[in-house]
């Protein structure tokens, strides 16, 4: 089955690099015309021409409601509509015990995770959505369906990011479909200090034998955003190499 996405506009967050940076590539290989976010400018100019096909930036802190609407806006000013929103601008700030967390780092997680997640998609709907329809892909994780020692508040923001997923695809339907995806560990710059000093110990423990790549779940986003997935909304796909099956140590 080939995904396409001829005709399509994608605006996608946290795009200059790992995740949204692969999604934004596949997008644009799949026939989109993309525009790409982030705080920084150069690496945005530098992702965009490194990607094949038609891709737009424009650099905004997904955190701030003001530098969200305008990206939306010129998004549309551009190129007349916002079809496919990805929620995928992530920061985690904050490693160790979530009872020793201070506010500041607490109140920018859920600043960017998860109400940045909802402004978006706020301003995507009343510039286009609402009239046209489309579709919205919130990056979650798995960690939001898990416990783990480090990272337990950017795992909450994760856990609602679901919850909120589910909230608007029932208030925006029929027009809009509202996913999300829950990668496991991908060996991403972001997620370097989980993977980089053990990864093949932890290949090891996973069913599939490997890591993920930022590829794997760029191919499922294309799938949740193309109209293969016409019938799908409400869902949170699961993309993480076995991890959340694997045997418990108890078993």
């Amino acid at each position: 089955m080939e995904l396409r996405l001829d005709g399509k506009v994608a605006l996608v967050t946290g795009g200059s690099r790992g995740i949204g940076r692969a999604i934004a590539a596949t997008f644009a290989a799949a026939g989109a015309t993309v525009m790409i976010s982030s705080r920084k400018e150069d690496a945005l100019r530098e992702a965009a021409g490194e990607m094949e096909g038609q891709v737009d930036w424009f650099a905004a802190n997904a955190g701030d409601p003001e530098q969200a609407a305008a990206c939306v806006a010129a998004c549309v000013d551009r190129h007349g509509a916002v079809d496919v929103l990805v929620n995928n601008a992530a920061t985690n700030p904050y490693m160790g015990p979530s009872i020793d967390i201070d506010l500041p780092r607490y109140d920018k997680t859920w600043q960017v995770n998860l109400r940045g997640a909802l402004v978006w998609t706020q301003e995507a709907w009343r510039r286009s959505m609402r009239e046209r329809g489309g579709v919205v892909l919130n990056t979650s994780s798995i960690g939001g369906m898990s416990v783990e020692p480090a990272i337990g508040i950017y795992n909450a923001t994760k856990a609602a990011l679901i919850h909120l997923t589910q909230t608007l695809a029932a208030e925006l339907a029929p027009g809009v479909r509202v996913n999300a995806l829950a990668p496991g560990l991908v060996k991403t710059d972001m997620a370097r200090a989980l993977w980089e000093p053990a990864e093949e110990a932890i290949a090891r423990r996973l069913p599939l034998q490997r890591l993920g790549e930022p590829e794997d779940i760029a191919n499922a986003a294309l799938f949740l955003a193309s109209e293969a997935a016409s019938w799908i909304t409400g869902h949170t796909l699961v993309i993480d190499g076995g991890a959340l099956v694997r045997p418990s140590a108890a078993g």
